[in-house]
């Protein structure tokens, strides 16, 4: 198991690069993660909902994503409030205090799961939530040291040196474990280390000291290697890539960091566009040089819908779209394009209605069930074929007048109209997320752009799944350089 002295350790990638560790060598491995707080999500070929992360780590270890590697998952609504998604599926809206009483009630869903994928693949990597040193998390705990002991599950314990005080992170953590926790503890991992790694010796001595556990790596930090992260917090922190140069021309994308955003992984592909200049923004000011604007997924559209309006975007945008711009409205996005907003069950908002931006002549109901499904689609034109993503929305959208933008192929062999584009097709929007990794419609939007920038139009130069691969490898041999693999190994027992 992998623990953390604070979220945004490093724990999701570590877990990543054990994964891949382990299956180039031959090993069948999973991921699992008892309990798991993000507003990134993703939707298994079954039609379950489980954190993006835990997606992107099955995907590290070349297997399928399965609801059992992330059994429960909490989408915040609010600043004091969540969904809670259990095996999958939306199973209550609960107050921290709420949860917090009633989580010891889920202890056996987390077992069965963890059990399943034991019976199936040689190895399971655990990813703890947070830190264990949490103490007023510590009751009817089920993210860290909780699960931990139920199993006498070995930890390793991750540390960020770049945001010093990793030293006393680790210390700190330690202390505060209970004694029986201590003893599951085997050992420290340095993350984003950048210098000579000799000049922390004395304190890696000092550290194993203190705890008698060793320093089982230092690694080093990296950014060449651009692996999809779940956690908000690098929306603070900007992007590395490598931009032309000054005198060619860009696609500058601007994307709306909603207060409420969810699944911006959406966006991961277009960073990689080597003429794309992409950055997420809170006002129209920001924007003013956009050739492409995209409202994000929403984890509460009324709430985000209303922010936008106050920073002034309603009559900004459509001022932009008469400029000749683009707007791009994905799921909670594309619910804010329309008309209308409607929440009549209350069931993201206390606001029952809300007008929308007015781009798209469309209405929206949020429901109390939720659309989870994996799609494939052609463009309605069947310029492009063989698209695929996959939906995550509590809402039906109808639209009066416009254009659908995809047909989508059901299971029964049947298609069905989806999204709306107007009639320019300066703006669409969708409810499928994905959409930018497939390489012929991410190329096809940006040529579009492209010609009317009146910069000549590009062909296909990468493929976003072969990139990802790589990146894996990567990010293995990254890891594999820097880590005690023969001790880790014999923790895991392979």
């Amino acid at each position: 198991m992998i623990q953390g002295t604070s979220s945004h350790a490093g724990k999701s990638i570590f877990v990543a690069a054990l994964l891949r560790i382990l299956r180039n060598r031959g090993i069948s491995c999973a991921p699992f993660k008892p309990q798991n707080m993000a507003l990134n999500s993703f939707v298994t070929l079954d039609g379950y909902e489980i954190g993006r992360a835990q997606a992107m780590q099955a995907e590290a270890a070349k297997v399928q994503p399965s609801f059992h590697m992330n059994p429960i998952l909490l989408k915040p609504t609010t600043d004091s409030k969540a969904q809670v998604i259990v095996y999958g599926k939306p199973w209550k809206n609960l107050s921290a205090i709420e949860y917090q009483n009633i989580k010891g009630n889920l202890k056996s869903f987390v077992q069965n799961s963890y059990e399943t994928l034991k019976s199936n693949f040689d190895v399971v990597i655990v990813e703890g939530a947070g830190s264990p040193a949490e103490i007023n998390l510590r009751k009817n705990d089920l993210a860290n040291m909780g699960f931990a002991t139920m199993y006498n599950i070995p930890v390793l314990i991750v540390g960020d040196i770049d945001r010093g005080g990793v030293y006393a992170s680790f210390y700190g953590t330690y202390c505060l474990l209970k004694p029986k926790e201590r003893k599951l503890v085997k050992g420290f991992v340095i993350n984003k280390f950048r210098g000579d790694k000799s000049l922390l010796t004395p304190a890696n001595e000092f550290i194993e000291k203190k705890t008698k556990q060793i320093v089982v790596g230092v690694i080093p930090y990296f950014t060449d290697i651009q692996i999809s992260d779940e956690d908000g917090v690098t929306l603070q922190e900007p992007k590395i890539k490598h931009y032309l140069q000054d005198n060619q021309d860009k696609i500058k994308v601007r994307v709306v960091k909603l207060p409420r955003i969810s699944n911006f992984t959406d966006f991961e592909p277009l960073f990689l566009e080597e003429d794309v200049d992409i950055s997420y923004i809170t006002s129209p000011l920001q924007a003013n040089d956009a050739d492409l604007i995209i409202i994000p997924g929403s984890k509460n559209t009324i709430e985000d819908l209303l922010f936008l309006k106050e920073k002034g975007f309603e009559t900004f945008l459509k001022a932009f779209l008469e400029k000749g711009g683009f707007v791009v409205g994905i799921c909670g996005g594309y619910q804010m394009l329309g008309k209308v907003v409607k929440d009549p069950y209350g069931v993201e908002s206390k606001i029952k209605e809300v007008a929308g931006l007015g781009i798209i002549n469309s209405e929206t109901v949020l429901t109390q069930s939720k659309c989870l499904k994996q799609v494939s689609f052609d463009t309605i034109d069947g310029s492009i074929k063989g698209l695929s993503g996959y939906e995550i929305h509590m809402g039906m959208t109808e639209v009066a007048d416009g254009n659908p933008l995809f047909f989508v192929k059901d299971d029964n062999g049947k298609s069905h109209l989806e999204g709306c584009v107007t009639c320019d097709g300066r703006a669409f929007g969708t409810y499928i997320h994905g959409l930018f990794e497939n390489d012929k419609f991410r190329l096809d939007l940006l040529n579009r752009i492209r010609t009317a920038k009146k910069i000549k139009p590009k062909k296909q130069t990468f493929s976003y799944f072969s990139y990802k691969e790589e990146a894996f490898n990567k990010l293995a041999t990254h890891f594999e350089r820097s880590l005690n693999l023969d001790y880790i190994f014999s923790l895991l027992g392979v």
